[in-house]
């Protein structure tokens, strides 16, 4: 999913957090010979809680570790030495040993003597906690958090530009992250809000495929509550629900963040408590190992069928937080291990489980970057899982993801833990389709401008619909994508600039289709997982428009969403919206909601209210 989204990474070294308990790893071994098991594993369970749809109003607090040293079992074997500390090793896998340097000793695994050692040292230190003062209603972060700027959309004017092309988008990291602002009593900050992902959040009612397709696409017009003179397209897509006999046998590679950083109860506790709901799903045929990094790199669990459940929580149990960060080594074991372990025609997946503070070495961007791109053209896919508070590199994060054909998802509590890797466990890891894009073409007989309403990361140019050699987003099981669209019909006044007049050229008069009551075409392109051409197909939109009151239930909820996320992302092309009017809309719009997810965002739509009419608040 390489598409432009950032130009860069944004890296910082970790601000090494006051503890005193030592790095983990109580079990490291080499990368195993691949398993020869083979099979299918069932669908996760979708767990229906509506006794459990309260929302999630309990903050999370930040825990201290417990000042125990870690005790080493041999042989321990991994890669790289911990930073400032000397290491020392013999050959045959003995316990090594490493010394701090300046009174600083990083607990990691160190190489040297011609063999591997594990190392054990104390960390001390200072963490700066992380403010954000809220003025004018949005958030100022701390340096300890990073979020990339990206311009909203301005419309366009359908006669200079009749198409718009973009990239499906799947992450919903944005909406659990700006949740945990609002629930800590502070509101996001500005660029920490994608529209896309706040939409793509909710799941919507979309129907099935037809037989031999790999998804459905609905359509809905109806008016734009912000500007009564203009109009919305929504547009869902839903991927195929695979049965569980044909899910195919999972290799899941756990890359864990065990840093300094990640001590705290909403991080690496955090973490291993998903992980555990996950260890539940398993089935025989699924794999699953767990390599950690920080200071050094190693591999904790090799991989390890499903079935020996006890064994994996085990692993995870051991695990403990402590050292600096280096992911780039990780990352390298990590894609080792998955690649030696691959299953043929099965879902291999690396899954980065990090606060963010993702300090890569000695290795470059560029070669991290084309690293996770090498992987994913042999079939191993990246997942990103951001934790905790204070050091989320939001940028960093989402990049990875997008280079590594997978979804960037933040996690800030056990019920989101779940969702993420039980409920959507499927949408998440079995591809149906790859480089699925979008190509709406506007009648410019009805259509003065328009403008998409997020996905600013995503656009595509036009000729990039055609060409299969350009990355795009993937769609996976019973995945739903939604987009909405903001249209300015023709004869109403138009925010876009006129188009410019040409010398060489004249405007063109438009075709005889121009002439049917067709509002647009919405163009598909899409790739079965293992092949590399792609296939098409078409959906004409009618110009029929329905008032929003006479809208289904699930476009209703989705303007609202998408209302609110303009609001609190600071829009300038959206005057007339409102938390207030978003909320009641939304409130209006519950449907069975079974997980409770849309009636926590009318909750979250109060604490907003709450935080702009007080015009300050804290967050830690």
């Amino acid at each position: 999913m390489s598409m432009s989204r950032h130009s860069s990474f944004t890296h910082t070294h970790l601000g090494i957090a006051v503890l005193s308990s030592c790095i983990l790893l109580a079990t490291c071994t080499r990368p195993p010979a691949p398993h020869d098991e083979s099979g299918h594993i069932g669908t996760p369970h979708d767990g229906a809680e509506a006794g459990k749809a309260q929302a999630r109003d309990t903050e999370l607090s930040r825990a201290t570790p417990s000042p125990a040293s870690p005790t080493v079992d041999p042989p321990h074997e991994a890669k790289a030495a911990a930073p400032s500390a000397t290491s020392s090793g013999t050959t045959g896998g003995s316990v090594g040993s490493s010394t701090g340097a300046g009174g600083l000793g990083l607990s990691g695994i160190g190489e040297g003597g011609g063999g591997y050692g594990v190392g054990s040292g104390r960390l001390s230190g200072s963490h700066a906690s992380k403010r954000y003062a809220v003025r004018g209603g949005s958030a100022a972060v701390a340096s300890g958090e990073s979020y990339a700027h990206v311009g909203e959309s301005s419309f366009v004017d359908v006669k200079t530009t009749p198409l718009s092309t973009f990239s499906v988008d799947v992450d919903t990291a944005s909406y659990s992250n700006s949740r945990r602002f609002l629930q800590s009593g502070s509101l996001p900050p500005r660029d920490a809000i994608r529209v896309e992902e706040w939409l793509n959040y909710f799941a919507y009612d979309y129907p099935k495929p037809a037989a031999n397709q790999p998804f459905s696409v609905t359509t809905e017009v109806t008016a734009a509550p912000w500007n009564a003179q203009h109009r919305l397209v929504r547009i869902g897509l839903r991927g195929v629900p695979l049965a569980a006999e044909e899910i195919p046998a999972r290799n899941l590679v756990f890359l864990l963040d065990v840093s300094g950083s990640m001590a705290s109860a909403d991080k690496l506790p955090l973490v291993k408590k998903g992980l555990a709901l996950l260890v539940d799903q398993l089935r025989a045929e699924d794999t699953l190992s767990i390599v950690v990094y920080a200071g050094a790199s190693g591999l904790v669990l090799p991989p390890t069928s499903g079935r020996e459940r006890g064994k994996i929580l085990g692993a995870l149990e051991n695990l403990e937080a402590g050292g600096s960060t280096n992911g780039g080594d990780g990352i390298r074991l990590a894609y080792s291990v998955a690649s030696r372990a691959k299953k043929t025609g099965g879902i291999n997946r690396v899954i980065l489980a990090t606060d963010g503070d993702f300090n890569v070495g000695t290795t470059s961007e560029g070669e991290l970057e084309r690293l996770i791109e090498s992987e994913r053209k042999t079939g191993v896919f990246l997942t990103v899982l951001g934790f905790g508070t204070g050091n989320v590199k939001d940028s960093t994060m989402e990049k990875l993801a997008d280079v590594g054909n997978g979804n960037y998802a933040y996690v800030d509590s056990e019920l989101e833990a779940k969702k993420v890797l039980v409920r959507e466990a499927g949408a998440t890891l079995a591809t149906i389709a790859k480089d699925v894009k979008l190509q709406v073409e506007f009648n410019p007989r009805l259509v003065q401008s328009y403008r998409l309403i997020g996905y600013e990361n995503r656009r595509l140019a036009t000729q990039d619909f055609d060409d299969d050699k350009k990355d795009a987003g993937e769609i996976g099981s019973d995945h739903r994508v939604t987009a909405l669209y903001e249209v300015v019909p023709r004869g109403e006044p138009s925010p876009a600039s006129p188009p410019t007049a040409l010398k060489y050229q004249g405007e063109g008069a438009p075709s005889a289709a121009a002439a049917a009551p067709e509002l647009l075409t919405v163009n598909l392109r899409y790739k079965k997982p293992n092949e590399e051409t792609s296939s098409k197909f078409s959906v004409v939109v009618p110009d029929r428009v329905l008032a929003l009151a006479a809208a289904s239930v699930d476009t209703r909820f989705a303007v609202a969403v998408a209302e609110a996320a303009l609001v609190l992302g600071g829009s300038t092309l959206a005057q007339g919206a409102s938390l207030g009017d978003a909320r009641a809309r939304a409130a209006a719009a519950l449907g069975s909601d079974p997980h409770g997810d849309r009636r926590e965002f009318v909750a979250l739509l109060d604490r907003a209210r709450s935080l702009t009419d007080a015009g300050a608040a804290r967050a830690d």
